[in-house]
């Protein structure tokens, strides 16, 4: 059976589809995935085993000239591999107009997809040729749990959902894995980040263990500011640039991760890594750290402001004595 999903952002929505994935080989084995997925993001599919071929799609990078004649060559070049293959179903677990009449649409073989009381966007609806009611009132990894369910005919599983991605970066562990700590200090809205003083307390903090911390960023500006938080710490690395399997690598050495609401923090759940995540405004109840050992500290008055270092440096201690138990031999 093949199957093309319909997933291309955010890099926390495409994490959070994996373990339906895992639920759909272990009902029907020999299930095969093909994923469209946008092009920054196009490393993660093919790290779960049942996906065979990711088609990269660039719709943020397109709008920019939509109308220019390299983006409608790269246009027409993306319609032609889409409908190379007759799927067997095709699952838009996106939920927004956009995605569903620019790929979906055009997708060979029964589309299925929330219905309208259940999608993000209630019109995507109209797109599909079968249309599933979700349970809004649970974690979007058990959302799509349901939907891959529904559409592909299995009893959706009540243990844990599994990213079954972990395995694939422990044989590629660093050399000093489990010697050092991550900080994700990088996010995209300012009202996410946690303070630069706060995140220098907590350094100053652990200093006197002598463990390492390491700071990854994508951006420049992102990377000013790791300089600025490794300032006078020696035992503070700021990473080269990487990509994405690079800093999952990275992830998955790590003692523990302390992180805001990014990204990368969902994708250190998937490698079950240790991971203390901050939230301020946004709300982890549906959405949040999803897989074992996450840990959430929820700032008072949803300001990162009011989140001392010092609460965060006792959880962390305690991550850490649970995580050194859990390893003696």
């Amino acid at each position: 059976m093949r199957v093309l999903i319909v997933k291309t952002s955010s890099m926390g929505d495409v994490l959070h589809t994996l373990p339906a994935l895992t639920d759909a080989l272990q009902a029907i084995p020999g299930i095969r995935f093909d994923w469209v997925v946008e092009e920054g993001f196009a490393q993660i599919p093919g790290w779960h085993p049942a996906v065979v071929r990711v088609i990269p799609v660039a719709i943020r990078r397109w709008r920019k000239n939509w109308f220019g004649s390299e983006t409608r060559q790269q246009r027409c070049d993306f319609k032609r591999e889409v409908q190379s293959q007759t799927y067997d179903a095709v699952i838009d677990a996106q939920g927004l107009i956009k995605s569903a009449a620019l790929i979906t649409r055009v997708a060979k073989g029964e589309k299925h997809g929330q219905d309208c009381k259940s999608a993000r966007e209630p019109f995507a609806s109209w797109f599909y040729n079968h249309r599933h009611e979700i349970d809004k009132k649970q974690h979007a990894v058990e959302r799509t749990r349901e939907l891959f369910a529904k559409s592909l005919g299995y009893e959706k599983p009540s243990v844990q959902g599994d990213y079954a991605i972990a395995a694939r970066f422990l044989a590629h562990l660093p050399a000093d894995a489990g010697q050092y700590l991550v900080f994700l200090h990088a996010t995209t809205r300012a009202d996410k980040h946690w303070p630069e003083a706060h995140w220098r307390e907590l350094i100053g903090m652990l200093s006197a263990q002598q463990i390492r911390i390491k700071l990854p960023w994508g951006a420049e500006h992102e990377y000013q500011r790791a300089l600025r938080l490794a300032e006078g710490f020696p035992n503070v690395d700021v990473l080269p640039k990487l990509s994405l399997e690079k800093v999952a690598e990275v992830l998955a050495g790590a003692k523990a991760v302390i992180s805001v609401d990014t990204g990368l923090s969902h994708l250190t759940a998937a490698l079950d890594r240790p991971n203390i995540t901050l939230y301020g405004p946004t709300d982890p109840g549906l959405i949040g750290g999803y897989g074992q050992n996450q840990f959430i500290l929820k700032a008072e008055k949803n300001s990162l402001e009011n989140l001392p270092a010092e609460r965060v440096f006792e959880q962390l201690n305690a991550v850490m004595s649970v995580e050194k138990e859990t390893t003696r031999p």
